[in-house]
Order: structure tokens, then C-alpha cells, then sequence
């Protein structure tokens, strides 16, 4: 693969975690390059519904909602945080790039409430999508708030399975994708490599496994990070790392204008994996080669939010990057 991927972006010295509401950039071709949403930040005068499928509007409102500390979690981690048309677009273009046709079958990992997938049955009318998870309550919401809300013929192509995604049986799919650094919960390595393992088996022989990952010496910091957007403001806290075993404790909380939060409405306990230990294990996984999608930079050094297939990069105080892996 070698072209970039070019996504708009405002900058921030450390937007490795950060991941609000993107909107679609178009200004190159995808033939030179691969143009996805990028993850914006949204300040006092920006628009945050202005990206390409708004999540409130997904969801069935007409205006945008009044966010309350009453609202439902997933929504406001929806609004927030996700931007499926831009992952679901994003991943097709990549095996375009890589195989020259086009992927059907898609396998979202640890989906939560499963809005890539339903995504990714809007590109096109042979595309089938199944979202594994173990969570049954986080299924049920996004059955009855995602699913439901697809065009019957969109939603009879997407698929539940609650199941360890290192045991899980699906039939063999052109991609999976594993976004907001999902597995990052595997904090032993054998974990690790087992998954990877059961991602390669579960591929056809042309697919692709695609995932992200975050680093940056900021990462190792108890931090916070506050994300002021229209009704509510997002808060990644890092509230702990341990640098023996890069074991790290992450919180979102989301506060309102009223004074009133919910507060860590969500928690990761993680492993802070390297690129280098994700793609060592991916190959002793079984994959062929991987590939590094990094972030350019700007005269100021920070970041663009264009993104290409990088051998070598300096380290920054954050940074995003996504992995390719190739059967």
C-alpha cells in the first residue's frame, strides 16, 4: 500500500485518545489519497453536527437533542467519541487499495453498540456485517437503537454474535476491524496473540485485518483531556500508568453545562501495547506483512490529520496511528 490516507483534523498536542465527531474529507482523490473523516476537535464557535451522518440524527432526532446528565451513555460515547461512516469508508478504501475490488463481508470486533457495522451494510446492497461482542446489554441497546433504525433490508445483513472474539465463529470475512484500541484489553501477550491468531483464521485469503493504536510519552501521564462540544463536554482521564508493565487506567466522563456529570460513565483497564509488539505479534500471528498508517505534520509540528504508510517516525507528546495487517 502507498497511498495516504488524508483526513481533516484541528490540532492537538496530544489527540491520541481523543476521537469526537469527524467529518468526510474529499480533497483528493482516492486513487492518490485515502481520504477518510478526520477526528476534529470542536471549539466554542465550531459545529459538531456538521459531519457527514450526525449521530442524533441516526438515532431518530430531528433536531439536535438538549444533553442532560440524564441522557443515555451511549448516546452521548456515540456523539462523542465514534464516527462509523468514517471508519466503515475508511476500511473499504484501504482493501480497495490493497486488492482492487471491492470487500463484502465485514467483521467488527469488539462492537459495542455496533455502529460501524450498520455502516458499513449503507455502502452497498451485498454488504453483510457482523459485530461480535461480549457485552449483552451494550447488543441490546444497539439492536434496539441502531439496528432497528436500518431500512429492513440493511439490517437483516447485520449480524450479533456474543462471543469471545478469540473463539469466535463466523463465516470468513474480506475484513475486521478493531477500532478505539478495543483489544488493548489483552494485557498478556499469549492474549494478545491469540486473538491476532483467531483474527487470521476468520480472514478469506484476500483480507485484511485493520486496527488503531495510541502512544506518545503524554499516554504514560495521569492526565485529563477536556472536549468542549455542543451541549456537553467529553473528558478522557488517564488516572494511572504503570511503566513496569504499561499497564494504564483510563475514565470518559462527560459534563454538562449545568454544573452536573456523569462521572466515569466509562472505564478501560489497559495495556499500553507498542506499535512494535502489536505487529511482532501480529506476524507471529500468521500475518505476511504490516503496514504503519502515521500522522503528518504541520510547520508548527503538530499534527495534520493526514495520514500515510510510514517506515520511521519521531515521537511526540501523543500521537494516533493505524495498523494494516495483510494474510
Amino acid at each position: 500500500m502507498t497511498a495516504a490516507r488524508e483526513c481533516s483534523r484541528e490540532p492537538s498536542k496530544f489527540g491520541s485518545t481523543r476521537s469526537p465527531q469527524r467529518r468526510l474529507n474529499s480533497r483528493a482523490p482516492v486513487t492518490t489519497l485515502m481520504s477518510r473523516c478526520g477526528s476534529e476537535a470542536v471549539g466554542e464557535e465550531a459545529d459538531p453536527t456538521s459531519g457527514v451522518s450526525p449521530v442524533w440524527k441516526e438515532l431518530g432526532f430531528k433536531d439536535m437533542p438538549k444533553y442532560t446528565h440524564k441522557t443515555d451513555k451511549f448516546i452521548l460515547y456515540q456523539a462523542a467519541v465514534q464516527s462509523p461512516d468514517c471508519e466503515a469508508e475508511f476500511v473499504d478504501r484501504v482493501y480497495w487499495n490493497e486488492y482492487g475490488t471491492r470487500a463484502a463481508l465485514f467483521r467488527e470486533d469488539f462492537c459495542g453498540t455496533q455502529l460501524i457495522s450498520c455502516e458499513w451494510v449503507k455502502l452497498r446492497p451485498k454488504n453483510v456485517a457482523y459485530g461480535v461482542d461480549l457485552h449483552k446489554p451494550t447488543l441490546a441497546w444497539g439492536l434496539k437503537h441502531n439496528i432497528s433504525r436500518l431500512p429492513p433490508r440493511q439490517a437483516a445483513r447485520v449480524h450479533q454474535v456474543r462471543q469471545d472474539v478469540r473463539h469466535v465463529i463466523t463465516p470468513k470475512v474480506h475484513l475486521v476491524g478493531a477500532f478505539n484500541f478495543s483489544y488493548f484489553i489483552f494485557k498478556r501477550r499469549r492474549d494478545l496473540l491469540a486473538y491476532f491468531t483467531a483474527v487470521r483464521k476468520s480472514l478469506l485469503p484476500r483480507g485484511l485485518f485493520v486496527c488503531d493504536a495510541y502512544g506518545g510519552w503524554e499516554s504514560q501521564q495521569v492526565i485529563k483531556e477536556k472536549t468542549r462540544l455542543k451541549g456537553f463536554t467529553y473528558v478522557w482521564e488517564q488516572s494511572a500508568y504503570n511503566p513496569i508493565n504499561d499497564h494504564t487506567m483510563c475514565h470518559i466522563t462527560f459534563k454538562f453545562p449545568n454544573g452536573k456529570s456523569i462521572k466515569r460513565a466509562f472505564t478501560y483497564d489497559w495495556r499500553l501495547w507498542t506499535l512494535g509488539e502489536i505487529q511482532d505479534a501480529l506476524i507471529d500471528a500468521g500475518f505476511a506483512r504490516t503496514e504503519v498508517y502515521w500522522e503528518d505534520e504541520d510547520k508548527n509540528g503538530d499534527g495534520n490529520g493526514v495520514y500515510r504508510v510510514r517506515k520511521k517516525a519521531d515521537n511526540s507528546p501523543g500521537w494516533n496511528a493505524y495498523i494494516v495487517a495483510v494474510p
